[in-house]
């Protein structure tokens, strides 16, 4: 008797499952092919970046190459290449290259690539700080002290990640423009800041010793 009663039970679960899967069975297709779509699309879509990711690394290294065999202008054009097509890391590398190449044959048109770069936001705090620095450092023999206070003074804070290059910048500025006291505060900041590297607090003290002694009062 048991098992006819299990066996009705069974019969009366098929039923229910068939009238569930008529009722239902387009709605339970249509999930699954779109999970497969969108699994397929995302792979697709990881197989073109790092396709496109590929191909800016290898422009890339043929720009380097072109700058090493002091091929600036046709590097500079590599470079530029890139930054108006290449996946956002090597668009920016190209962007910082590209102003390295042009500063060989015009300072002035370099640093103002570096600044066109500092004052972009969507590049990051660090980036925008490293065009900061590289643009003082061409116009160091040519800009006064307070406008070069003025690029790389947000640059020499304690946060900044290249505050080290920015406060020695600003060290040699000063002392360019005979503000010794300027000259000074700088120097003493690299020489109070426990992670200054130790090639830069080596020049610093060179730099020190060069300075007229404090008048004692």
């Amino acid at each position: 008797m048991s098992e006819l009663f299990d066996e009705v039970d069974e019969e009366v679960r098929r039923d229910q499952l068939k009238k569930l899967w008529d009722a239902y069975s387009i709605y339970i297709v249509a999930g699954a092919l779109l999970i497969i779509a969108s699994v397929g699309g995302w792979r697709g879509y990881q197989y073109l970046e790092a396709k496109k990711a590929a191909e800016a690394g290898r422009a890339f290294d043929v720009a380097v190459d072109l700058s090493e065999q002091n091929k600036h202008v046709e590097a500079e054009a590599a470079f530029n290449s890139l930054a108006a097509t290449a996946p956002s890391g090597y668009r920016m590398l190209a962007r910082l290259r590209a102003a390295a190449e042009l500063a060989t044959r015009d300072p002035q048109a370099g640093a103002k690539l570096y600044d066109d770069i500092s004052a972009d936001r969507s590049v990051g705090a660090a980036v925008q700080d490293l065009a900061r620095i590289r643009a003082a450092g061409l116009l160091l023999e040519t800009t006064s002290y307070p406008s070069m206070l003025q690029r790389l003074e947000p640059a020499a804070k304690p946060e900044a990640t290249f505050r080290h290059t920015a406060r020695e910048l600003l060290a040699l500025s000063a002392w360019r423009a005979n503000d010794t006291a300027a000259a000074r505060q700088w120097l003493d900041t690299i020489a109070n800041d426990g992670e200054t590297p130790s090639g830069l607090r080596s020049r610093a003290e060179a730099l020190q010793a060069l300075l007229p002694p404090v008048a004692k009062s």
